[in-house]
């Protein structure tokens, strides 16, 4: 059965692909866009590696840009391009996502409200919603640039609202870079889950343990503000992101180890949305699209790029992403991620 589905999947990218290729060719030429690098050189070194059915693209993370307001000192997704597709090559290539198998969509960064005021991420969140009907559409930010006037205009297309709270004192989101002048990141985390039970979006809080919050009780402050998810990370170095010589940021001072971790999450154990991720449960288990819509390859301990899903289709670029489909079921990653399955008291 797996392996009718896998495919059922491979054919669905294929004819995707196949279709929307035809659709730009009938109605506009296929130009490289600025900043554009349309080739990687691991490609052809791992063409021998691609016997195996690829991997179904049931939840994908599409990082559309890399710029931040932000400069949290452990990020792992760096601001070293300014590059953001066309508004319609993203809703192409989502459409193509959709046709091999995705089910959930979610739109990071960067910072995904720094594009047009947010009605960039808008217009993908209502194309998602409206158009490919996915069952699944949410967006992770830092939520400082987000306004309720956002919420009535595409709030109804929205599943999940995450937002990155690192700590609930404020000096200590101020060391990790979390901190934009007057503004209280606290204060707004709570804003913002108002908005979200006005409005109906499911709201959850991720949080990157380190080393200047690991000491940290948040069991009071997280079942205050009850999210349908606590997503709980290990901070992770990623080469040529946040560690290393070519590096933008320098995140070893903030690395913590296994046992320090497992230390946090005791003493969290009774909060029931709680949702932990080590270093090895995360590394593999993302299926990760840059800002060029190529899939990110993390086993190496870098982000080596595919090429992308709009020049090779789907299936071609989805093996080289090195994604780990049974670390994504072990670590809870398919759940109910719905609105319309849960049942929460908006």
């Amino acid at each position: 059965l797996s392996f009718g589905r896998a495919v059922l999947a491979a054919l669905r990218g294929r004819l995707g692909a196949l279709c929307w290729s035809l659709t730009s060719l009938s109605l506009s030429p296929s130009l490289p866009l600025p900043g554009w690098r349309r080739d990687s050189s691991p490609w052809r070194e791992r063409e021998q590696e691609w016997d195996d059915a690829p991997p179904t693209p049931t939840s994908v993370n599409y990082h559309f840009t890399r710029q931040c307001n932000y400069k949290c000192g452990f990020c792992f997704h760096t601001a070293k391009t300014s590059f953001v597709l066309p508004l319609e090559e993203a809703k192409r290539g989502l459409a193509m996502l959709k046709e091999a198998g995705m089910e959930k969509i979610n739109f990071s960064g960067g910072e995904p409200f720094l594009q047009d005021r947010g009605e960039f991420v808008g217009k993908l969140v209502q194309f998602c919603k409206q158009e490919l009907e996915l069952p699944s559409v949410s967006i992770v930010s830092n939520g400082s640039l987000i306004r309720e006037r956002w919420f009535k205009k595409y709030g109804e297309y929205l599943d999940i609202l995450a937002i990155s709270c690192d700590s609930f004192d404020e000096d200590v989101n101020i060391l990790i870079g979390r901190g934009q002048g007057k503004k209280n990141h606290v204060e707004n985390l709570h804003k913002l889950r108002q908005w979200c039970r006005e409005y109906a979006v499911a709201f959850k809080i991720n949080s990157v343990i380190n080393r200047f919050n690991v000491e940290e009780d948040m069991n009071e402050q997280i079942k205050a503000l009850n999210p349908v998810r606590w997503k709980v990370f290990q901070c992770l170095l990623i080469e040529g992101e946040n560690s290393g010589e070519d590096a933008l940021r320098e995140a070893e001072k903030f690395v913590i180890s296994d046992e320090d971790f497992e230390q946090f999450l005791d003493r969290h154990k009774d909060v029931s949305c709680l949702v932990p991720e080590s270093n090895e449960k995360m590394r593999d288990s993302y299926l990760i699209l840059d800002e060029y819509m190529r899939f990110l390859n993390c086993r190496n301990g870098r982000k080596e790029p595919s090429k992308s899903i709009l020049d090779v289709g789907v299936e071609a670029a989805i093996k080289f992403s090195g994604f780990d489909e049974k670390m994504f079921l072990t670590r809870g990653g398919k759940y109910v991620w719905s609105k319309a399955d849960m049942k929460l008291d908006w």
